[in-house]
């Protein structure tokens, strides 16, 4: 286990990459004036659209086409200290039904060091998480950010500070613990934080925590990541290992409609993933991950998964990416690589 995180890691920190910090599933809004907040009140309609083509070389091979994310949302300023955001999800295979609201928060962001949030939004665990669905190199999130990182999204209070143009930057939310739209069975809240550095200019580092109570007041989780982002010249390299323990709410699911799988006492998993910009149209992507879902079982539970893909940029709002997936389980290896196909156009 050690030996596999130093080698992911000494390939991660052979290479920079500006990291993103979203509470939601877009990018930050531009910053204006020197204290990078707007005098005037403003508002914007934003979204993406993600159709999607799925093949997978199972036993009973299947295939599918489908709507990966199909979200709409607006942003803006009501004066010099208070902005908002909301986003709501349509695509029924990720929500499992109707439309529903995905990201709402309202800020006091007047100083740049001790803004405040208070809403839904994403949990401040992981740089996998925090990377907005459209930047995502890969069509699919990492296996252990989908498993451990969950519910991916939750309600409460985010202290945060620092912006895209500051060398350090965090945030800490004191949260539900239940996820989106539900409210919480016990008096104790989950906290989690997130904090990140640039050193010089070639390397972004982070660091995550989480420690709440998924289900009761009694059973606790623990989680912790630590991450690396960084680039030379045209190349992207992205890696992250997260390790969680203790009890978790099976009811929260997957992130990204990912299928929850059972977990033990002790999870982890890691990935590393590098791009490439040979024009900027053109960009191939490799990946590799593994996840182990019961750290005390020695194979069962445990697997490797390779992604081979190229994204093609027609122009900045619009993208087609495809992906091969190569799953590999150790203990009993069966048929399930994938081929994936996306399209999305942002607006």
């Amino acid at each position: 286990m050690k030996t596999k995180i130093v080698i992911l890691f000494s390939i991660v920190f052979a290479l920079q990459f500006n990291t993103t910090f979203a509470q939601g599933c877009e990018d930050e809004a531009p910053a204006a004036g020197a204290t990078g907040v707007p005098s005037t009140s403003s508002s914007t309609v934003f979204g993406y659209l993600q159709p999607e083509y799925v093949s997978r070389f199972t036993d009973q091979a299947e295939s599918t086409f489908t709507f990966k994310r199909a979200r709409i949302g607006v942003r803006g300023r009501a004066n010099r200290s208070f902005s908002y955001y909301f986003v709501l999800e349509t695509s029924a295979f990720i929500g499992g039904g109707d439309a529903y609201l995905l990201d709402a928060f309202v800020t006091y962001d007047k100083h740049e060091w001790a803004k405040v949030s208070l809403g839904s939004f994403k949990t401040p665990l992981s740089r996998d998480v925090a990377t907005p669905c459209h930047a995502l190199m890969t069509i699919d999130r990492s296996i252990v950010a989908d498993q451990l990182v969950a519910p991916q999204r939750d309600m409460g209070l985010m202290l945060l500070g620092g912006s895209n143009q500051t060398k350090f930057r965090y945030s800490v939310a004191l949260l539900n613990g239940r996820g989106l739209g539900i409210n919480d069975n016990n008096e104790k809240k989950d906290v989690a934080g997130r904090a990140t550095y640039q050193f010089l200019d070639f390397l972004n580092v982070g660091a995550s925590f989480r420690y709440g109570y998924p289900n009761n007041q009694d059973d606790t989780r623990t989680s912790y990541a630590i991450d690396a982002l960084l680039t030379y010249n045209d190349l992207i390299v992205q890696g992250e290992y997260i390790y969680d323990e203790g009890d978790y709410n099976r009811a929260a699911g997957g992130g990204c409609g990912a299928e929850p799988l059972e977990l033990g006492e002790k999870r982890a998993g890691a990935y590393v993933q590098a791009a490439y910009n040979v024009n900027e149209k053109f960009q191939p992507v490799l990946k590799y991950e593994y996840f182990d879902q019961d750290l005390d079982q020695k194979k069962i539970g445990y697997t490797e998964r390779m992604t081979v893909g190229v994204n093609y940029f027609f122009n900045k709002s619009t993208r087609l990416q495809i992906n091969y997936q190569a799953n590999i389980e150790t203990h009993v290896n069966i048929d399930n690589d994938a081929l994936l196909m996306q399209m999305q156009i942002r607006f």
